[in-house]
């Protein structure tokens, strides 16, 4: 049974994963990993949801607050074995919901144009491109979306 559990960035389940992740992503970034790590570092993310099948620890997705009323998406994985079964939609509806909860208008992200499943995941639910924001403004291989949640 697959369960999505909230919690924050000092969960070692959320860890682990997070190191798959960065493994993962350090192989699309190439010569670029150094610049995207400096931007997902996890020490403080207060808002964090690790899924579980069966105990064990499947997929995560995090959001910070990025203004007033925006939160920007981090640290969306999924394990391989595990994709294809609607776990990251199941961890964006997640996120979505608690950032609402919270009072957040929107929810923006920066992801790689390499990484076309995740553009049309992020489309599919709602996400719509915008210009590069923040740290990534200069960055050609990023795309990043914007999503209104109410």
């Amino acid at each position: 049974m697959i369960e999505y559990r909230r919690t924050d960035s000092a969960n070692t389940d959320f860890q682990n994963l997070v190191v798959l992740l960065d493994k993962y992503l350090s192989v699309i970034n190439g010569e670029k990993d150094s610049f995207f790590a400096a931007f997902n570092t996890i020490d403080a993310l207060q808002n964090v949801i690790v899924v579980f099948d069966q105990e064990k620890p499947v997929g995560c997705g995090a959001f910070k607050p990025y203004s007033d009323d925006s939160t920007e998406i981090k640290r969306m994985f999924v394990a391989e074995e595990y994709r294809g079964r609607g776990i990251a939609q199941g961890i964006l509806a997640a996120l979505e919901a608690w950032a609402s909860e919270l009072g957040f208008s929107s929810c923006i992200l920066e992801t790689s144009k390499s990484m076309l499943p995740a553009v049309r995941l992020y489309q599919k639910y709602g996400y719509t491109v915008i210009p590069n924001y923040g740290q990534y403004r200069e960055i050609e291989t990023s795309v990043c979306m914007e999503k209104r949640l109410r």
